[in-house]
């Protein structure tokens, strides 16, 4: 790249960066609450929030890439046309293609990093924050013990623990177990703690006492150092399973014969593979109504709100379009089509609009009171 392109280059991939890092920040912000609720509610560690955050990043960078691409390039050209630097550049001899070819380049990084983003990155993390939040509502020692409180678990098992210690030791612990023969088994010891013996949760509960009534009425007390309750029956038996949105793409094109799918499954599966190839291209899109809006028409010296206002309403529109789109494709696999033109049709006007001008060699139309086509463009949004 010549001298002068590569300072628009410098002065564009800056801030784009910097847009789509505040974004995603903000963005992962307001989606980390849902995971924190989780943490708070399933008693898990601090570094359990910071994994699940860690993952969200990448589905929140996907979104965000087009629409920090739209904000920094209106940013930068509007600076850089109010400063007269674009002028300059004009002036010069350069075309509008000269100078929109470094903010292109960055446009074409940003697309790079979202398809593998997509194809690769989104699902690894998905798959892995799945994982996590499946071991969490599995975790007996978060779901079944609450400090201070009497907890219901599965099949009519309570447990009531007067304090969690460190190292997950239960303090003064009572724990009530129905039997299938309407009989039961209540169980107080001094400490008790969840662990895991040949693979299968048990409650080891050291200095207690086991009371339970026998078939004739009597009481029967059994006094133990150590007894170990066996928690396999009240574990979850849910199988993990995976989203279209953690599944790769050879996995959403092509699922697994043995696997029976449903026509419903399998149309999401479709839209969300055709969703993740063909969102990038709302980069370029996006990009384009930015560069019309400000440099597709004479300078301006009253800058340039209106026309960056019509750019951002218009890619806002495009987006939410897409969206409605992709939920319809779940239904209908044949609008897929439509995911792809969505982004490419109006990048394509906007191209159109930005580098037309009159034909070479072309004649101008003859006839009183015609005028021949202006050469100069106007701004995105600009009165005629």
């Amino acid at each position: 790249m010549p001298a002068i392109q590569k300072y628009l280059f410098r002065q564009l991939l800056g801030p784009t960066i910097a847009a789509a890092a505040a974004l995603c920040g903000v963005t992962v912000l307001a989606g980390s609450l849902k995971f924190l609720n989780i943490v708070v509610s399933e008693r898990q560690s601090p570094l359990m929030f910071i994994q699940l955050v860690l993952y969200y990043i990448p589905n929140m960078f996907s979104f965000v890439a087009p629409i920090s691409s739209l904000v920094a390039t209106l940013f930068v050209l509007n600076k850089l046309h109010t400063e007269q630097e674009i002028v300059v550049c004009f002036a010069s001899g350069m075309s509008r293609w000269q100078v929109t070819s470094p903010i292109m380049r960055v446009s074409a990084f940003f697309i790079i990093a979202m398809l593998a983003a997509n194809l690769w990155l989104v699902p690894v993390c998905n798959r892995a924050a799945q994982e996590e939040l499946y071991r969490a509502r599995n975790d007996l020692a978060g779901t079944l013990v609450r400090e201070g409180e009497f907890t219901d678990g599965a099949k009519g098992l309570t447990v009531y623990a007067q304090q969690v210690a460190a190292g997950g030791q239960l303090k003064n612990l009572f724990v009530y177990q129905p039997q299938p023969n309407s009989a039961s088994y209540t169980f107080d010891s001094r400490t008790g703690v969840i662990t895991h013996r040949n693979g299968l949760p048990v409650l080891v509960m050291r200095d207690g006492s086991r009371e339970a009534f026998s078939n004739n009425g009597a009481l029967d007390y059994l006094k133990f150092d150590e007894y170990t309750l066996d928690l396999t029956p009240y574990a979850s038996s849910d199988a993990l399973i995976y989203k279209p949105s953690d599944l790769y793409m050879h996995e959403l094109l092509y699922p697994d014969p043995a696997v029976d799918l449903k026509k419903s499954t399998r149309r999401k599966m479709l839209a969300e593979a055709h969703a993740r190839l063909s969102s990038p291209l709302y980069v370029p899109t996006f990009v384009m109504f930015a560069i019309l809006a400000v440099i597709g028409g004479a300078f301006s010296r009253m800058g340039y709100g209106r026309q960056i206002a019509v750019a951002a309403g218009a890619a806002l529109c495009v987006r939410l379009m897409g969206a409605l789109i992709q939920a319809a494709c779940e239904n209908s696999p044949w609008l897929n089509i439509l995911q792809y033109l969505i982004p490419l049709v109006p990048g394509w006007w906007a191209a159109r609009l930005l580098f037309r001008g009159p034909l070479v060699g072309a004649k101008p139309s003859s006839g009183v009171g015609r005028r021949s086509a202006p050469d100069t463009l106007k701004p995105l949004g600009a009165r005629a």
